[in-house]
């Protein structure tokens, strides 16, 4: 039997400061922009909900580094096991010559969840074009 847990890595460099990134993936009204809704805080311990069209995800803040990472379990309770996701998502912030590198990785998918590790392959990309929609919003004085 594989046991093997998986990880989905996106990275992509963005055009924009670490600080700039920082305030869009821990400003709850900037997290609902490119995310889902929610009531996060930067706050190790901090328990917030991500909501989405199709359900919600209970999260619970692991580590909050200003400005470098974030770290936040990232769970799903679902009836069907294949479903039910019990994972911890990741945001490195690295900084570049041109902006950033920013790396999320999402970790503690089992190997029988193809369906959940596929959606949040395309998801995070999904997630990671409305981020940089956001941030250029941001430069052109908009919501701070």
């Amino acid at each position: 039997m594989n046991t093997e847990i998986r990880s989905v890595v996106v990275e992509r460099e963005i055009a924009h400061p670490p600080e700039k990134l920082w305030r869009a993936l821990t400003q709850p009204h900037l997290i609902a922009e490119w995310l889902m809704r929610n009531d996060f805080a930067p706050v190790v311990g901090h328990k917030f909900t991500l909501s989405g069209d199709w359900g919600s995800v209970e999260c619970d803040v692991l580590t909050v580094e200003p400005g470098k990472s974030l770290t936040y379990t990232w769970n799903h309770a679902h009836a069907d096991p294949a479903f039910d996701l019990r994972s911890v998502v990741s945001f490195t912030l690295t900084p570049t010559g041109s902006g950033t590198l920013l790396r999320m990785e999402q970790t503690g998918f089992r190997p029988e969840q193809k369906q959940a590790f596929g959606g949040a392959r395309y998801g995070w990309e999904q997630h990671f074009t409305n981020l940089e929609r956001v941030l250029a919003g941001l430069e052109q004085g908009g919501a701070q």
